[in-house]
């Protein structure tokens, strides 16, 4: 191994750390993190990526971690292996994620072939998200995502035919109508009204209140109650609108990952975006803005974030 020199940046990054072995649930949470980040294992030791911001910046982080948990951890810039090719790490990343898409291709048959009634509820999206996760990690390219991606493309048209029609007579009753939250609009408020304003209800309009039953006729969101749309399960409130009106926009997706982490913050998705626009939307709030400033801001904001995206 020959450990970074002048010049051009090295083409690999290494993380080598060691744990105390008497906390198995911080060794566990690393491990999960080394899976997330799509690090490739060395027989020798330490754990590989190829060197980009993202993945320096993901291994230092790591490393921080590692030594909150009293552990010793190093991030280091490679030029070469001697015993390995870049060739031959190449291959082992393409090997690595092989494996991933090849299980998950088989997930994805196995539940397009099960009957309706043995279909599990939100397996598909689960797929869909696991493969954007794959992307993030795929980092040369490999040919089975391509095969993944249009065998699922195919699914969503088959299903997108099954459901056009309960979709639509389901849109029809959510048009020109009053939808209210919660005062005071956070990250989750204020992207779901995004969200209806641009993709379900281009007239909605807007009302706060603590209480539902008082407007009965207003569609509530992100409130806490029964009725209306809400956190369902693991989903944000964006989340359950784009899985109750069946938006499929790929923008849109990536903007219910933003989202989910910054409302939840589990990390599940590793999106670290929206920490700033939670922010933004706080120091909004600190300025005794009124609620409909807040979300006309936060509705704008988020909008810049969409044009944003490739």
């Amino acid at each position: 191994m020959t450990v970074d020199n002048k010049g051009a940046a090295p083409p690999w990054v290494l993380l080598i750390f060691s744990l105390p072995a008497k906390n198995a649930s911080q060794r566990v949470d690393v491990w999960r993190k080394l899976q997330r980040y799509g690090m490739l294992a060395l027989r020798s030791a330490g754990y590989l990526l190829p060197n980009t911001p993202m993945n320096q910046e993901r291994m230092e982080w790591l490393a921080a971690s590692i030594r909150a948990y009293k552990g010793q951890a190093s991030v280091v810039q490679v030029q070469r292996f001697d015993d390995l090719s870049d060739d031959r790490l190449k291959e082992l990343f393409q090997e690595a994620r092989s494996r991933d898409y090849q299980k998950l291709l088989h997930e994805a048959k196995k539940l397009v072939a099960s009957t309706p009634s043995h279909k599990p509820a939100g397996r598909l999206n689960r797929i869909r998200r696991r493969l954007q996760e794959l992307q993030d990690i795929d980092f040369f390219g490999n040919p089975l995502r391509a095969k993944l991606e249009s065998f699922l493309a195919a699914t969503e048209t088959q299903e997108d035919g099954n459901m056009r029609t309960a979709t639509s007579r389901k849109s029809s009753q959510y048009l020109n109508r009053q939808w209210i939250t919660r005062p005071r609009p956070g990250i989750d408020r204020v992207s779901s009204a995004w969200l209806i304003r641009r993709f379900i209800d281009a007239k909605a309009r807007f009302l706060f209140g603590p209480d539902p039953d008082l407007h009965p006729t207003a569609i509530p969101f992100d409130m806490f109650c029964q009725q209306g749309f809400g956190h369902r399960g693991e989903d944000c409130t964006f989340e359950t609108l784009c899985k109750g009106f069946s938006i499929r926009d790929k923008k849109v997706k990536r903007i219910a990952q933003i989202i989910h982490d910054a409302d939840l913050g589990d990390d599940k998705f590793g999106r670290a975006e929206g920490e700033g626009l939670d922010s933004v939307l706080h120091g909004w709030a600190k300025q005794d803005l009124p609620d409909d400033e807040l979300l006309r801001r936060g509705m704008d904001l988020i909008e810049g974030l969409y044009d944003s995206l490739d």
